[in-house]
């Protein structure tokens, strides 16, 4: 089967590209920067070269969402397509805002799947909150996770037979995300954590989220969306103390009663040397749990999930890997 991946320089695209073709499947590499889709692929499977990957069946392609730009190319002959695009980088000042530049990205490539005949579109969005009705309110979505729901709607009412995974926290040694956490508990003499810390959710392993996806390529899951998470649930607060626990180091921990985001984000940011823009947005999503629905993805796909434990420990293995954890 011919498979496109966008988002291929990205985390889950580079790890979900071996896979795919460990599989069988002929695979298309899509991303607007060529050689940074290579440099990110290679990096994930090092005991591979470019000449084995290409041999297994592995194209790297130029493209671009946002501007329509190689779609029709990249998609044609294409079965199945994995939207892994979700931008949260600087853009100038004069752009679209962040959330119009998701939705024209996503129709662009609904309208280009659609004409090129994919059968089937698999997007990795986020957890949809289930806020708690017990004190009367309501709290409104974050524009993060707004516009992942967003995005999910154009591409399931595109393509008839798409699924839509929806994941809290990948752990995983590239997932951004994970990395500021381990970076915070490195780097902070105490771990300080607001309010936010109380919230829970789901961090699923990245072999888990992977497997997953490539699961999507054939399984049974028409038109639906599939909350994905581990199998271990966890506040903030306990994810970042189990980190500390893990990474053996010893910090001790404030608990703070308010959660002052727009500071404590960019203060954040800052100690972990990451982008605000990344940082900010994220924070501001951690308004209440973020859980999974039931366990159904996990069965439909034939995937054993791995603990929070398990895949922090493997993440940690990985990230030593390639370079040294300051903290050890």
């Amino acid at each position: 089967m011919r498979v496109l991946v966008t988002g291929a320089s990205g985390f889950v695209g580079s790890l979900l590209v071996p896979r795919l073709l460990d599989e069988g499947h002929e695979v298309g590499a899509l991303g607007r920067d060529k050689a940074r889709v290579w440099q990110a692929i290679t990096r994930s499977r090092p005991e591979e070269d470019l000449a084995d990957l290409e041999i297994a069946g592995l194209e790297v392609l130029g493209g671009d969402a946002l501007t329509g730009r190689g779609l029709p190319e990249a998609l044609a002959g294409v079965e199945v397509a994995y939207y892994l695009i979700h931008s949260m980088e600087r853009t100038s000042s004069d752009a679209a805002p962040f959330a119009e530049r998701e939705r024209t990205a996503a129709e662009n490539f609904t309208a280009a799947a659609a004409a090129a005949g994919v059968r089937r579109i698999v997007y990795l969005g986020g957890l949809v909150p289930r806020w708690e009705q017990g004190d009367g309110r309501r709290r409104a979505r974050s524009q993060h996770l707004s516009s992942r729901e967003a995005v999910e709607r154009i591409l399931l009412a595109g393509i008839p037979d798409s699924v839509a995974l929806r994941a809290s926290i990948v752990i995983g040694a590239r997932s951004r995300s994970f990395r500021f956490l381990v970076h915070l508990v490195e780097r902070l003499p105490v771990l300080t954590l607001p309010a936010w810390q109380r919230f829970r959710t789901q961090p699923i392993d990245a072999r888990d989220i992977i497997a997953m996806l490539a699961a999507c390529a054939t399984a049974d899951v028409s038109h639906r969306s599939l909350d994905v998470g581990g199998p271990d649930v966890l506040s903030y607060g306990e994810m970042i103390l189990a980190i500390r626990d893990l990474l053996l180091v010893g910090r001790p921990s404030l608990r703070l009663g308010v959660s002052a985001t727009p500071l404590a984000g960019r203060i954040a940011a800052a100690i972990a040397r990451e982008d605000p823009a990344l940082v900010l947005p994220l924070m501001e999503g951690l308004q209440g749990d973020l859980l999974v629905g039931d366990d159904e993805a996990a069965r439909l796909l034939k995937v054993e999930l791995h603990g929070f434990s398990s895949a922090v420990e493997h993440a940690l293995g990985e990230w030593e890997e390639c370079e040294p954890l300051s903290a050890r």
